[in-house]
């Protein structure tokens, strides 16, 4: 798990990157999430907003951080305090001790001295960091004391000159993994691929998409993630043509695909990880011809994944290979390089090739500077997931018409090059084929 010095050394990478922006009279603010109710008295399973946890470690609602670059007490944090009626029923709360005891806070304060005490933490911040638009609680108290100090700057207060948001500091800090965080993905990873064998061995034809989803998950609690990173997609039939569906009812049919994007999260970083497999243990032939084309797309992809490669190069590298096998399956024709210029492929295969990953599982960072496509560097982590996607109603041909396949790992760029975090997770289509119903 994240020790305390991981979260310590991430608030002073930050608070470095803002002295170098704005100098030492600058202050930063980050809300945590609130609990939202789901129906009647009843709230939705809490996770933590992921910048708050990166730099906290904190796991309860109503929670605000302050940072204040070069002062005696940098951070400051407001949490709820310790109620005992309420740990009777849920649990105790860290609260005010807990924030400075465990979480490393330098003061803390109850969270409903936010609004008298924040105007003072801020005094002398000419620069203010906060994302706008987040939290419209938050949004009015530093709109506010924004304005007051705009009135006191006529009486010789010094006034806040920018309110600036901190995204592109955090996101270019969460962009590179540390070794802890390669740690924590990998560990999703290894339960994601052990959850992604149980459910692929189980797999018969008459299931539903719901069954199979369950053993997948069943897998994931039982080896300790606490929940997925985002929903199961466990897609059969012509359901794998539906790039995000997640209703997971249908029953599967002799002869389908199954398409199953999952990822379990462990120490809060979520794995992503897509493997599409014969439902009744064999591909027919044309969904082997379709499966060898995304394959040598996806290979082709991970291959070019290296240091001062930029990230969409990663794309253009599977894209060549998928159009190139798209002619040989005679569904486009002319020139690979026409119909990439042309983007006739995108009837077919409409996403791009890569994201990064990390605490989210589109994580935080930017594909471009500018018009200039991000240059990979080591730490970064990021997907490599080309697909072919034939709808039932398309132009394909018949023999294709029904099928979608996409095949997706998660890729460490490292200093020699690149490795494969999920590459123990079978996708070879004779392994797939032995191990598919292969339970019991």
């Amino acid at each position: 798990m994240t020790t305390p010095a991981e979260f310590a050394r991430r608030r002073q990478q930050l608070m470095r990157g803002i002295t170098g922006e704005a100098g030492r009279d600058a202050a930063a603010i980050f809300v945590s999430s609130r609990e939202i109710i789901r129906n009647g008295d009843v709230h939705h399973a809490f996770r933590q907003q992921s910048t708050f946890w990166y730099l906290t470690g904190f796991e309860e609602p109503e929670a605000v951080l302050v940072l204040r670059p070069g002062h005696a007490q940098p951070v400051t944090m407001f949490v709820r305090p310790h109620d005992p009626v309420m740990a009777v029923w849920v649990g105790p709360r860290a609260g005010v001790d807990g924030a400075v005891a465990q979480y490393g806070a330098d003061a803390a304060h109850p969270i409903e001295d936010l609004e008298a005490t924040l105007p003072r933490l801020l005094g002398g911040a000419r620069t203010v960091y906060y994302a706008l638009g987040e939290d419209a609680r938050m949004d009015a108290l530093v709109t506010r004391i924004v304005g007051d100090r705009r009135d006191g700057a006529q009486r010789g207060a010094p006034a806040v000159e920018a309110v600036r948001d901190p995204s592109a500091l955090v996101d270019g800090q969460r962009l590179i993994k540390s070794t802890a965080e390669v740690r924590a993905l990998q560990r999703a990873i290894d339960v994601t691929g052990a959850g992604l064998v149980a459910a692929m061995a189980a797999t018969r034809p008459g299931m539903y998409e719901y069954e199979i989803q369950a053993i997948l998950e069943q897998e994931y609690r039982r080896l300790g993630s606490p929940r997925e990173g985002f929903p199961t997609i466990a897609a059969s039939g012509e359901n794998s043509c539906t790039l995000h569906y997640v209703s997971n009812r249908r029953q599967v049919q002799k002869g389908d695909l199954m398409l199953l994007d999952t990822g379990a999260e462990w120490d809060y970083y979520s794995a992503d990880v897509t493997r599409t497999y014969p439902a009744s243990g064999k591909f027919s032939a044309a969904q082997r011809a379709a499966y060898d084309v995304v394959l040598a797309s996806q290979e082709a992809g991970i291959a070019k994944t290296a240091p001062g490669v930029s990230f969409h190069a990663v794309h253009q590298a599977s894209l060549r290979v998928l159009v190139e096998g798209l002619i040989d399956l005679k569904v486009l024709r002319g020139s690979v390089d026409s119909n990439i210029e042309r983007e006739t492929y995108r009837a077919y295969y409409m996403h791009s090739t890569s994201h990064w990953l990390g605490l989210d599982v589109h994580d935080a960072g930017a594909y471009r500077t500018g018009q200039k496509s991000t240059a990979l560097r080591p730490g970064m982590v990021l997907t490599v997931e080309p697909g072919l996607y034939f709808a039932p109603d398309s132009k394909a041909p018949k023999r294709l018409r029904g099928i979608g396949i996409r095949i997706e790992d998660d890729v460490l760029v490292t200093p020699s090059g690149r490795r494969v975090l999920s590459g123990r997770i079978p996708k070879a289509p004779d392994a797939l084929e032995a191990l598919v119903g292969s339970a019991g």
